[in-house]
């Protein structure tokens, strides 16, 4: 969290947040943020023993700074009196309530400290959590960036704000209660001249400080474009210098870094002028107090540890106050934070149909890919497929092929379901007839091998378990040599424990593929998905792999999306996708469209 996205809860800007709370009840929007803070109150009652440490810690150490401040009160008068025999018991006191103090104050921040992280990740982790099993549709109206700045800025002022907004408010009442107390004690007047600020800042402070909500959500929406707009450059760094576009890139990032200067220095600008009027006020508050603690020394009415006393006390009673009013912008700037939280763990979960473990206990003999008369389309948008009929049955190598945005991909994603069709079927027919629509409980009768580099960094072992950790170093050699990977990753120095760059790098393009094939056989899942996933290999390369996959693995359906001629001859059936539609094609026909592609 960047330091204008904490400036809430550094600044005094309590009375209009308040203003903000109290039309938002009159105008029904109350309950959005006493939802968020419902939310919150969550994680704060599974560590309610540390709030509750807290408060007593927080009270104690204030008690104790307070029996300090009396102690040196009568140490002054003692020593300007010359009296001095009682005066080792008070330095005793005061050195003792000093250091009490100072190890309250320290467990204090050590416990926050603690709890905070660990509610952080608990929170950090639950959300993340929720965006694996998220519904794929309604997870794609979010960036990577905003996702990523959801899971580190946000949750942790939430985390910050579970453990101490409670805790902050019971210690600040206490503090400003106790400390009026001992002002009121000794003289009237000047409690009354400590609290002079609190008018003040109640009535003038709407018109500076209308804007805390939207500025907390103006910086951190900038700043979730600026770290989305850094992972997409990233993630596409070889393509970009590919294209020698560099340039454009870096450039490019300075225009979102200029946005997002712009706007946190709005932020920043709103925060100067406020602490400047505050320091104002409170120059003008302390000068009046010590014009009248002169008065009453002069007549007499107090000696210079009263007089000491008031000056300090008056302080911090100021300050606790204002650490009062202080608690409610750090109340919305919490619900800001929980509100972008709670739209993540409140997206529908994916579909799952609880007949699917039927059909995935018999899956090992092979299941039939099928859909009848299925139409799907994108959310808000017309139909991408309509009508659409396919199958696959065990032991085939069915083509997909068709124009790049044709609809192959949409029709990999309604099989692993990630999209549900809008009409007619899309199942799974198992060998004894059993069907089961296709959701996200089916994924274990797939292996899927999608377009592009999937390799993650680490060693070639590392890869291969990811999909099965537990695979012994034979199973690891038999499934590349099915993927026609094993001849080259023998030749490696470190063969299995070669270690390989993120995204592959160290491998060509074609090896990559074919250890991600080698990673999917590896699964061993009734039903394989190749999505352009022999695009980098050479024809009579590509040929080995495709029958070397169907010999080792008779039972499997295998489906590829291609624009290769060379594959579609190995293929029981091709289906042509495009226009809004999928049809079968004979060998002749789908060879002479492949070409076109």
């Amino acid at each position: 969290m960047n330091e204008q996205e904490t400036f809430a809860e550094k600044k005094n800007t309590g009375p209009e947040s308040l203003h903000i709370l109290l039309r938002s009840w009159r105008d029904g929007t109350f309950s959005g943020i006493a939802d968020d803070w419902r939310w919150i109150a969550g994680y704060t009652k599974r560590y309610r023993w540390a709030v509750a440490l807290y408060i007593v810690l927080g009270v104690a150490e204030s008690s104790l700074s307070l029996v300090s401040a009396v102690a040196g009160k009568y140490a002054i008068d003692i020593i300007t009196g010359y009296q001095t025999s009682r005066l080792w018991v008070l330095l005793v006191l005061m050195v003792a309530s000093a250091v009490s103090s100072l190890l309250l104050r320290s467990a204090v921040s050590r416990i926050s400290a603690r709890v905070s992280l660990r509610v952080n990740n608990d929170i950090r982790a639950e959300v993340f959590d929720c965006i694996l099993r998220a519904d794929w549709r309604a997870l794609n109206r979010f960036s990577s960036g905003d996702l990523l700045n959801r899971l580190s800025s946000d949750a942790g002022t939430v985390a910050g704000n579970a453990i101490s907004w409670l805790p902050d408010l019971v210690i600040s009442l206490y503090t400003f209660i106790a400390t009026f107390a001992v002002i009121l004690y000794y003289d009237w007047v000047m409690a009354v001249l400590a609290l002079a600020s609190a008018p003040f800042l109640l009535l003038t402070s709407r018109r500076l400080l209308g804007r805390l909500r939207g500025y907390n959500e103006d910086v951190r929406r900038s700043s979730s474009e600026l770290m989305g707009y850094e992972t997409e450059t990233l993630r596409n760094l070889d393509s970009i210098k590919g294209f020698g576009v560099t340039e454009r890139y870096s450039a490019g990032l300075r225009k979102k870094q200029e946005a997002y200067r712009a706007v946190s220095l709005d932020y920043n600008l709103f925060g100067i002028k406020t602490q400047a009027l505050l320091s104002i006020l409170g120059s003008m508050v302390q000068m009046a107090a010590f014009l009248y603690c002169l008065y009453l020394l002069w007549s007499g009415k107090i000696l210079y540890g009263t007089m000491t006393l008031f000056l300090t006390q008056g302080t911090k009673l100021t300050s606790s106050f204002n650490a009062l009013v202080k608690t409610v912008p750090t109340f919305l700037s919490a619900s800001v934070s929980a509100n972008r939280i709670r739209e993540l763990t409140e997206l529908a979960p994916e579909p799952v149909l609880p007949q699917s473990g039927e059909l995935l206990e018999e899956a090992a003999d092979g299941v039939s890919v099928v859909m009848e008369e299925m139409s799907l389309a994108y959310e808000g948008e017309r139909w991408v497929l309509s009508g659409v009929t396919f199958r696959a049955e065990p032991g085939e190598i069915v083509a997909l092929i068709g124009p790049s945005g044709g609809g192959k991909t949409t029709m990999i994603r309604t099989m692993l379901g990630l999209i549900a069709p809008g009409r007619g079927r899309a199942f799974l027919r198992g060998r004894d007839g059993r069907e089961v629509a296709m959701n996200a409980a089916l994924r274990g009768c797939f292996s899927y091998v999608p377009q592009g580099n999937t390799m993650i960094s680490g060693t070639v072992a590392e890869n291969l378990r990811m999909v099965a950790p537990s695979a012994s170093d034979e199973e690891l050699e038999r499934a590349l040599r099915a993927a026609c990977a094993w001849e080259f990753v023998e030749q490696m120095p470190d063969g299995l424990q070669a270690v390989v760059g993120e995204r592959g790098h160290g491998l060509s393009e074609g090896q990559a593929q074919r250890i991600a094939i080698a990673r999917a056989l590896l699964r061993d899942a009734p039903v394989l998905l190749l999505d352009e996933a022999t695009s980098a290999l050479d024809v009579a390369t590509e040929r080995r792999v495709l029958r070397s996959l169907m010999q080792s693995h008779p039972n499997k359906t295998c489906i590829v999306t291609t624009h290769r001629p060379t594959v579609i001859g190995l293929c029981e059936r091709v289906y042509q996708v495009g226009g809004g539609t999928v049809r079968e094609l004979g060998k002749q026909e789908a060879q002479a469209l492949a070409m076109e592609f």
